[in-house]
């Protein structure tokens, strides 16, 4: 209510924040791999001691807080059309939605506050916790990749194109499967127990987890050379930033061959899926101009509301726009228009800047532009979601659909949002 509907949104896709997340996470996994410890002074503990119980709500607000921002790439998809709705005046309902929201992240730890017992019973502290931290450790590094990749992508910086990101991964689920095997030895590390024979031996457990990170690295190489590694697709960045991708793409679309995107397409062609880079897919990046293809093409447009650093928003595009009958439906019945919501380092045309009757401030930059057309006319600020209009502009179907990678479940809406496109233009 008091910073509008896109203040937050905006703070978790600005390149600073990604940049400083990802200095938190490098910083914490490099003490987790025990280059050092991250301890408070001695003072602040006494005097946390001493106020032990007393302003407690404090300290909980803002470890949750911390919690919050640090996931909200993941929940923002809950909290966005929330915000939305309490900037139009709205308090309850928005109310409502929040306890949800904070219940379901408190509830792990109220669970074991309530039965403290379980965490009696885990073992003392030794050389198995420092191992765990280690493991945590490169986790943290490959987590940290992400948040440098998003501030990469929005600003173009282009250090950490598609193939870089995936061999540091390669590189690091290699070394972490050595680790757990107990062929790379860190600080603290104890030696490995002995078996009865007086030779060390890796337990059951640490081999297991040993193959499964070897085969996430050899699951990753075949990326190096463009496979589309559609399960991790939400987290790698889009295809269009490798620079060598083992067999020719397709051109644009076969079935129409006209049917050619103009604007914004120098900037943003590296942020189109590999649904479209391998498989032929067209898609617009400007709302007006599919519109315009749209009557001329008299197809359906299917408003593709996504972001750059969105996860979810790549999700859907690798494993259910990829899928056959998904994407034959795209190819051929429906004009598709990307509108990435976090462009706002492409500036748009002199033409195409407005001022917004929402806010009354100038829309300079396609991101801008993106994010103010969802909220003024579909009421919500969250991605991914899908919309339908015909070459007017008019609703075809009510609300949209949102993020829901059942495959079934959107050919079904394509099917009906084709009907209802045909009953008004017979």
């Amino acid at each position: 209510m008091f910073f509008g509907p896109t203040a937050l949104y905006k703070l978790s896709t600005h390149w600073i924040s990604n940049l400083f997340f990802f200095v938190l996470f490098v910083v914490f996994g490099i003490s987790f791999l025990g280059a050092f410890e991250i301890t408070l002074p001695s003072s602040w503990t006494s005097k946390t001691d001493s106020r032990a119980g007393v302003g407690s709500f404090g300290g909980i607000f803002f470890m949750a807080l911390t919690l919050v921002i640090v996931s909200f790439s993941c929940t923002g998809g809950i909290i966005a059309p929330l915000i939305v709705v309490a900037s139009k005046g709205s308090v309850v309902g928005p109310a409502i939605g929040m306890f949800g929201f904070s219940l379901g992240l408190a509830l792990p730890f109220a669970l074991f506050a309530v039965f403290p017992g379980l965490i009696n019973k885990m073992a003392t502290s030794g050389g198995w916790l420092n191992q765990v931290k280690v493991t945590l450790g490169f986790l943290e590094l490959g987590f940290a990749l992400k948040f440098l990749s998003n501030a990469d992508l929005v600003k173009h910086w282009r250090i950490l194109d598609r193939e870089i990101f995936i061999a540091i991964w390669i590189v690091l689920a290699i070394l972490l499967g050595l680790y757990l095997l107990g062929k790379l030895k860190l600080s603290h590390d104890d030696t490995n127990p002995k078996n009865i024979y007086g030779q060390e031996y890796v337990s059951i457990f640490k081999l297991f987890l040993a193959i499964a990170s070897f085969v996430f690295a050899v699951y990753l190489l075949p990326g190096i050379w463009g496979a589309p590694l559609n399960g991790l697709g939400q987290f790698i960045p889009p295809i269009g930033t490798q620079d060598f991708v083992l067999g020719a793409e397709v051109a644009s679309s076969v079935e129409n061959s006209n049917d050619k995107p103009i604007k914004y397409v120098k900037d943003m062609h590296i942020y189109e899926p590999s649904s479209v880079k391998k498989l032929g897919l067209v898609t617009y990046f400007d709302y007006e101009e599919a519109l315009a293809a749209s009557k001329k093409f008299k197809k359906p447009v299917m408003l593709d509301f996504t972001g750059i650093t969105c996860v979810n928003c790549r999700k859907m595009e690798t494993q259910v726009w990829a899928q056959p009958e998904v994407l034959k439906r795209l190819r051929e019945d429906f004009i598709v228009a990307s509108l990435f919501c976090d462009a706002v380092e492409v500036n748009l045309l002199k033409q195409d800047q407005y001022i917004s009757k929402r806010t009354n401030e100038p829309i300079t930059n396609l991101g801008d532009k993106s994010l103010d057309i969802q909220i003024s006319k579909f009421k919500t600020g969250g991605q991914p979601l899908y919309y339908y209009v015909d070459e007017n502009g008019n609703s075809l179907i009510d609300g949209g659909y949102g993020y829901n990678p059942d495959v079934e479940k959107f050919i079904s809406h394509l099917e009906k949002v084709k009907e209802n496109y045909k009953k008004t233009h017979p």
